[in-house]
């Protein structure tokens, strides 16, 4: 593929961030790729397994003459990153991210966006529950979806040419409004994540199984909670406190739906079980048949994906 941007900065260095550079240098998408990360250690270790072309003591030295700027950190500090470049960004250039909320990020960062810059949100459904730059890998958006958040009034050839990378490095890309798109993700993802740490929590709480019992005794479903459990703690409390309403929404339908099974399950209503079981198998399949996962055993998970 050709060069879409000559220079591309990357703010903040973990598994996304990692992976896009990855992907950019493997389809040859840009001329060239910086990137900063708040923490010494983390250049650091960028630098020594060469995950950029060029790793930055600071945001500005990054940002500087690059033609896209993709804020890869978490949601609740992206405001204060956005004021800190806005007066050093590239006149023409485009700002993106990768985070998970869409509103709160744009609340947060669009006051700070010059004239002068494409402001271009969005949001790829791909990761693990591994973070840092040593975790990331270049097929990690392949056949995922970027979800892309352009604003009322956004250049047309800005957004165009952010989905031309993100399907360049893989990625099947959709445009979504960013309250809706907030609310699909609290229902796919921010709520599901919720449970997952609630059902870990009470392993933790039930002293009348063991910490050994639960390790050691794991079956698949459990075991993915934990997988999922294990996801970057600041995140995710970014991800919950910036996107309160929807997640409480879906909380509450949840809620209500676990109360019937409950019941369901005191009075012996199986013919209630089976049918509500059947219907969510359902989901499982499409899933499966949309090309967004496999029914091979152990959800085809590689060692390296988790």
């Amino acid at each position: 593929m050709s060069v879409i941007y000559n220079r591309v900065a990357l703010i903040g260095l973990g598994l996304i961030a990692g992976s896009m550079a990855l992907a950019i240098r493997r389809r040859g998408l840009a001329a060239e790729v910086t990137g900063y990360a708040r923490t010494p250690a983390t250049r650091d270790t960028a630098r020594r397994i060469n995950l950029v072309d060029r790793v930055c003591d600071t945001a500005i030295e990054a940002v500087k003459e690059a033609d896209l700027v993709v804020l890869c950190v978490p949601v609740g500090a992206m405001g204060d990153v956005a004021q800190e470049i806005a007066p050093h960004l590239k006149p023409g250039a485009t700002l993106s991210d990768v985070g998970s909320v869409k509103r709160a990020v744009i609340d947060a960062v669009q006051p700070h966006m010059p004239d002068h810059v494409h402001f271009v949100p969005a949001h790829p459904l791909a990761g693990t529950e591994h973070s840092g730059p040593e975790s990331g890998f270049a097929t990690l958006f392949d056949n995922r979806w970027c979800l892309i958040v352009p604003q009322d009034g956004a250049d047309p050839h800005a957004v165009a040419q952010l989905q031309a990378l993100w399907q360049g490095m893989g990625a099947n890309v959709d445009q979504m409004d960013a309250d809706h798109h907030d609310l699909v993700l609290a229902v796919t993802s921010h709520t599901p994540h919720l449970i997952a740490y609630t059902m870990v929590g009470v392993a933790d709480d039930l002293r009348r199984v063991t910490d050994s019992e639960v390790i050691k005794y794991s079956a698949a479903g459990f075991r993915d909670f934990t997988r999922i459990a294990a996801s970057d703690p600041t995140m995710w409390r970014d991800v919950f406190l910036t996107n309160k309403d929807a997640t409480l929404e879906i909380l509450g339908r949840f809620t209500e739906e676990l109360f019937a099974l409950q019941r369901a399950i005191r009075q012996g209503d199986g013919a209630l079980l089976f049918d509500y079981f059947t219907r969510t198998r359902a989901i499982r399949r499409g899933i499966i048949e949309a090309g967004q996962d496999t029914d091979a055993p152990d959800f085809g998970r590689t060692k390296k994906d988790g």
